[in-house]
């Protein structure tokens, strides 16, 4: 499944840097994860547990499966962030929306 990414900046940065960011993220991400095509499924399923659980939920309240969806997600997450943002500090309050696409 295909999806679109967007970053939203708080700061100033030039379409080309925003640009640039957007891809290191969607790489890193991709490869954290082992695939584009699990982008979409896994974050999906993150949500849902973030909605049910909460953002930072016991380990104990999730069940195996629950818990490797949302250590996937954050591990991903968190080295799709690093790859964005490394040198460019000033975005630092950067947002990234994924969206499905049909």
């Amino acid at each position: 499944m295909s999806y679109t990414l967007k970053l939203y900046a708080f700061e100033d940065a030039s379409h080309e840097e925003l640009q640039a960011a957007q891809r290191r993220f969607r790489e890193a991400l991709e490869a954290t994860l082992g695939d584009a095509s699990l982008v979409v499924p896994v974050y999906v399923a993150y949500m849902k547990l973030v909605a049910t659980y909460g953002e930072a939920p016991a380990e104990d309240v999730l069940t195996p499966a629950e818990l490797e969806i949302f250590s996937q997600w954050q591990t991903a997450e968190s080295a799709a962030m690093t790859a964005a943002l490394g040198p460019n500090r000033y975005m630092g309050d950067a947002q990234f929306e994924i969206r499905a696409q049909p």
